[in-house]
């Protein structure tokens, strides 16, 4: 399941133990909601959030957002049910934590096989451990249902003994690496949470470097996140602009047949083309949203 231009700027948790929240869910102008029933939720929870997530996926009622479901591990007493819970319910991703291999991602698409999910149920998983990090390669080409790498920034930090800096210099090199897992077998990446809840200009500066990196978009933890996250990882009227004038450069009959060519002064190559054509997409599809 290769990524589209499917706008995942802004991928909001939502904890399913809080019947309010997902009700509030339908109005926030997330892309994607996920719906949690792993960290968000205590123990003696689980049984009634997995019920009301049920509900509320099946209800239908959350508009244009990718509605995607994060379970409980296979190894806890709870994910085997949040599986077979899940298979009638549809959502349009399960997302499932701390996953190290690609045996393992490729053990969970059969799983949902095997719970009777639909084919369109696609599998997203966290990349938050040193396992990832050194299987990225196996991971990233597990194939069957797998759909987009999570980053799960938190937990790194934690496995790594690390600690969290403005500028996230320990994180990088993890960041890359699931990145490079990502774009080599076509699929979605999802940079990990921003802890402050009120320090919106840290986290604009995080987004935008997480754009610069390359990810899609990013999760996060609180609805006042959301407007920074689309905002960041949306392409600016400049940048449209300029790939339109890029694109059509290269459809004028002179400069059909050519590698590259000079615009405004620079140099063009046909690499840029592609990802003038990509930013383009990107552009109509969140426009699409917006009307």
């Amino acid at each position: 399941m290769a990524a589209t231009f499917r706008p995942r700027r802004s991928a909001l948790y939502m904890p399913g133990s809080n019947a309010r929240a997902l009700e509030k869910a339908r109005a926030i102008d997330a892309d994607v909601l996920i719906l949690d029933l792993e960290d968000a939720v205590a123990p003696d929870a689980k049984d009634v959030a997995r019920r009301q997530i049920v509900e509320a996926v099946t209800a239908r009622n959350f508009g244009h957002r990718e509605v995607v479901v994060r379970v409980n591990a296979l190894s806890t007493p709870w994910g085997a049910e949040d599986l077979k819970a899940l298979a009638g319910a549809k959502p349009d991703a399960v997302l499932v934590p701390k996953v190290g291999s690609g045996e393992e991602a490729a053990a969970l698409s059969k799983a949902l096989d095997g719970a009777g999910a639909d084919p369109s149920v696609a599998l997203w998983v966290m990349f938050e451990t040193p396992q990832a990090v050194l299987n990225a390669a196996s991971l990233g080409a597990a194939g069957g249902r797998l759909a987009c790498l999570v980053a799960g920034t938190n937990d790194l930090v934690k496995e790594f003994r690390g600690q969290h800096t403005p500028g996230r210099e320990g994180l990088l090199p993890s960041l890359v690496i699931l990145l490079a897992a990502a774009r080599a077998n076509g699929l979605a990446a999802l940079d990990g949470v921003h802890n402050d809840i009120t320090d919106l200009a840290a986290l604009e500066t995080i987004c935008q470097q997480g754009r610069a990196l390359g990810f899609d978009g990013k999760t996060l933890i609180h609805p006042t996140h959301v407007a920074v996250a689309n905002r960041a990882f949306a392409p600016s009227d400049a940048e449209l602009d300029d790939a339109r004038k890029i694109l059509a450069a290269f459809e004028l009959p002179e400069n059909r047949s050519k590698g590259a060519i000079s615009l405004n002064g620079r140099m063009v190559e046909r690499l840029h083309a592609d990802i003038a054509r990509q930013v383009v997409a990107m552009g109509d599809a969140i426009a699409a949203r917006a009307a």
